[in-house]
C-alpha cells in the first residue's frame, strides 16, 4: 500500500506532491524501484483512468502523473465543449455537500440518467441499493470528513455488485483505494469530468449499459 505518510487532507496539491515523491523516482535516468504493493496501486489507478497498465511502471506513472496533474488543476469554468454520451443509467449519488449533490443530480438528469438519492448517510445508501437496481454509484470518499465513503464502496460492491465512481478532492485517499473504484473524478470537477468518467467506465465494460 501507499506509505503511512499519506494522510487525508483538503489540500489536494499537497497530496499530489506526495504521490510524486513516491513515484517520481521511476522517471529518473537510473529509475528507482517500487514495492509490489505500490505497483499494484499504480496499476489500479491507471485502469480507472483507462490507461494501459501493461507497461513498465515508469511509462504508467508518466501518463498517470499527467492525468492527475491536469485533473487537480481543472475547474468547472473549463467545462466547455462536447462530452461523451452513454445510454441512460440508474446512478446513485452519495455526497454530503448539499450544493454539490444538487449540482451533480442536475448534470446526471440533464444527460438522461435516472438518479437514486442523493444520500449523505452510508446506511441510507445501502438500504436504497437493496430497493433499486443501480448501475453505478457516485460516492464521495470522505463522507462527513471521516472516510465512510470507502466502507460504503466496499458494501455496495460486495453486497449488491454495484460499481463505484469515487468523487474526491483527497488525491491520497483516492490513490489508496483505487482498487475499489471503476472510475475517479477529482474535485473540483465540472460536468465534462463527470460524464467523461462515466463514459470511460461504460466503454471499458466496468459499468453495464
Amino acid at each position: 500500500m501507499f506509505d503511512g505518510t499519506l494522510k487525508a487532507t483538503l489540500d489536494e496539491g499537497v497530496e499530489l506532491a506526495r504521490l510524486r515523491a513516491l513515484y517520481d523516482g521511476l522517471l529518473e535516468p537510473a529509475p528507482a524501484g517500487i514495492s509490489g504493493e505500490a505497483r499494484i496501486d499504480l496499476d489500479a489507478m491507471a485502469r480507472i483512468f483507462d490507461l494501459d497498465a501493461e507497461r513498465p511502471p515508469a511509462e504508467v506513472w508518466r501518463d498517470l502523473r499527467a492525468v492527475l496533474t491536469r485533473q487537480t488543476a481543472s475547474t468547472p469554468e473549463g467545462d466547455e465543449g462536447p462530452v461523451p454520451t452513454t445510454p441512460p443509467l440508474t446512478i446513485m449519488v452519495v455526497e454530503d455537500d448539499p450544493v454539490m449533490a444538487a449540482d451533480l443530480m442536475d448534470v446526471l438528469v440533464e444527460a438522461g440518467h435516472g438518479v437514486v438519492g442523493p444520500f449523505s448517510d452510508p446506511a441510507a445508501a445501502i438500504t436504497a441499493a437493496g430497493l433499486h437496481v443501480v448501475d453505478l454509484a457516485l460516492v464521495d470518499i470522505n463522507l462527513n470528513g471521516d472516510g465512510d465513503g470507502v466502507g460504503l464502496a466496499r458494501s455496495l460492491k460486495d453486497t449488491w455488485g454495484v460499481p463505484v465512481m469515487f468523487l474526491s478532492g483527497d488525491v491520497a485517499a483516492a490513490a489508496r483505494h483505487a482498487r475499489l473504484a471503476t472510475a475517479l473524478v477529482l474535485k473540483p470537477y465540472g460536468r465534462r469530468d463527470v460524464l467523461a468518467a462515466i463514459a470511460r467506465a461504460v466503454d471499458s465494460g466496468a459499468v453495464a449499459a
